[in-house]
């Protein structure tokens, strides 16, 4: 994941995020409202080429945590990657309550609604 682990003192480890899982978080908090990114294009923000894997997994692990705009992050061909039944419902919600105009079938103008 993104995580070291280190022993401060006897019985206790402290978890520090490593730099690039911090950029990355940065990075997706910094999506404006109203506006989406790609996972690949979030990792670019973050200066991880060929990140779009980690950004899943940061997404998916860290978003509770850090209030993460998780809904604002969608496949590069303008579409949500979530599946009927799976958040899809939730993130069309979220992100047309912020003025994104999303098809029935889940299509996001990029152009338009890109960062």
């Amino acid at each position: 994941m993104g995580f070291y682990h280190f022993k401060t003192c006897p019985g206790s480890v402290k978890t520090v995020m490593k730099d690039s899982t911090l950029r990355l978080v940065e990075a997706i908090k910094a999506i404006p409202r109203g506006k989406v990114t790609s996972y690949r294009d979030a990792a670019l923000a973050a200066g991880i080429p060929n990140g779009a894997r980690q950004t899943v997994r940061v997404l998916h692990s860290l978003s509770e945590k850090y209030d993460l705009p998780w809904h604002r992050v969608i496949r590069s061909n303008g579409t949500i990657a979530l599946g009927e039944g799976e958040g899809r419902e939730l993130q069309t919600e979220l992100l047309r309550a912020e003025g994104v105009v999303v098809s029935s079938d889940g299509k996001i103008d990029m152009n338009r609604f890109g960062s």
